[in-house]
């Protein structure tokens, strides 16, 4: 897939690699893994922290596009912070989508990921489409400090939809 340049990181996933599996919390007594998600397209949001100011313009936007996603897609944001901060952040902003605390053991899942950032213990601003047979079909990398926006997320998806359906 065409798209943004990826911002400089050579660790991240690429796309074609098979999505590492995690288990994490959504709330105290709800944990999320990612295999209950195969045979639908996934999107994973990694994002620093609920309190970076970029982050609440980012969950914002994919929240108010969610009806532009198939009605297949889920949507998952993802940070170090834990599930009662997020509780407090998805309430304030309204989310329609969970949040999922890569709490502890801290960065766990980003680290799978190759998003994890060591100098400050918070995740890189990371999207990856994976696609319904666990394949990561597209990933990108923004700056920490930019939005990347919805563009590239709608370009997997869009492409997905022409890719036979999985069996």
């Amino acid at each position: 897939m065409t798209g943004p340049q990826k911002y400089n990181n050579p660790s991240v996933l690429p796309a074609g690699t098979r999505a590492p599996e995690f288990s994490l919390q959504a709330a105290p007594d709800h944990t999320v893994k990612l295999n209950d998600f195969r045979r639908k397209p996934v999107v994973l949001v990694f994002y620093p922290t609920d309190s970076s100011p970029v982050c609440g313009d980012q969950v914002a936007l994919y929240n108010e596009m969610l009806s532009e996603f198939d009605a297949g897609v889920q949507l998952f944001g993802i940070s170090v912070d834990g599930i009662w901060c997020h509780a407090a952040f998805s309430q304030n902003r309204k989310l329609r989508f969970p949040l999922l605390a890569d709490f502890e053991p801290k960065g766990a899942a980003a680290r799978l990921y190759g998003v994890y950032r060591e100098n400050d213990g918070t995740s890189e601003r990371a999207l990856f489409v994976i696609d319904p047979d666990g394949i990561i079909h597209w990933s990108y990398v923004s700056p920490v400090d930019v939005n990347p926006g919805a563009e590239g997320i709608l370009s997997a998806l869009e492409e997905l939809q022409g890719k036979p359906e999985a069996k």
